[in-house]
């Protein structure tokens, strides 16, 4: 992995963390702010693909998608943004992540898995992980998995007190709305329903194949 990806400060990540407050409040449920029910004979929504997995048909052409797989972080009306998980960058020792956030590390030992979250900046990162972890900011997905971008994470991984799964990610993808409706209409993405197995314990190299023989939808 090159050095690079490991130039974001205390500062980009505050800015990621700010993020994801923002991308919780798009999917507030509309009854919190006092609307109208909708009417019952209109349209149906589109299937929102929150708590998902997203995977690419083995037609997509993108490199930075070729048999990918990704957490649906969130999908609504204002877009929808994603994580791969099965894009391992290499590994890192633990004091040197806190390290590049501006951190002294004391008893910080071993090794963790970098991976690439996405094409969308990729100087941030964040960790994707089980929910029975939580802190001030972490953005539950769907019960068993959420996402944490907070210095204590880091502290929390590097002193054994972390999460019991998780997947350090720098980047994130990213559509603007109606762009990921529009792509899977061109039969770019299947779908599946979440696998907690496939995201944290499931051999990197076989994460595509099966994610693909879960895959329910084709759209």
């Amino acid at each position: 992995m090159s050095r690079c990806v490991f130039a974001g400060d205390a500062v980009r990540l505050n800015r990621w963390m700010r993020l994801l407050p923002v991308l919780a409040a798009l999917v507030l449920p509309a009854t919190l702010f006092g609307a109208t029910p909708p009417d019952p004979v209109a349209p149906a929504r589109p299937a929102w693909l929150t708590g998902q997995l997203l995977i690419a048909a083995p037609s997509m052409t993108d490199p930075r998608f070729h048999q990918t797989v990704l957490v649906m972080v969130r999908h609504n009306a204002d877009g929808a943004m994603a994580i791969v998980i099965n894009r391992p960058l290499g590994e890192r020792p633990m004091a040197r992540i806190l390290e590049a956030f501006g951190e002294k590390p004391a008893d910080a030992a071993g090794t963790v898995r970098i991976y690439y979250g996405g094409p969308v900046q990729l100087d941030m990162g964040t960790v994707l992980h089980s929910a029975d972890y939580r802190r001030v900011g972490t953005l539950d997905i769907d019960g068993r998995v959420a996402l944490t971008a907070s210095m204590e994470i880091y502290r929390d991984i590097a002193a054994g007190k972390g999460p019991q799964n998780s997947i350090m990610v720098f980047g994130y993808a990213g559509w603007a709305p109606g762009q990921l409706e529009g792509e899977m209409a061109q039969n770019a993405w299947f779908t599946a329903p979440m696998d907690v197995k496939l995201v944290f314990d499931a051999d990197r190299d076989k994460v595509w194949e099966l994610a693909m023989e879960r895959r329910t939808r084709d759209l």
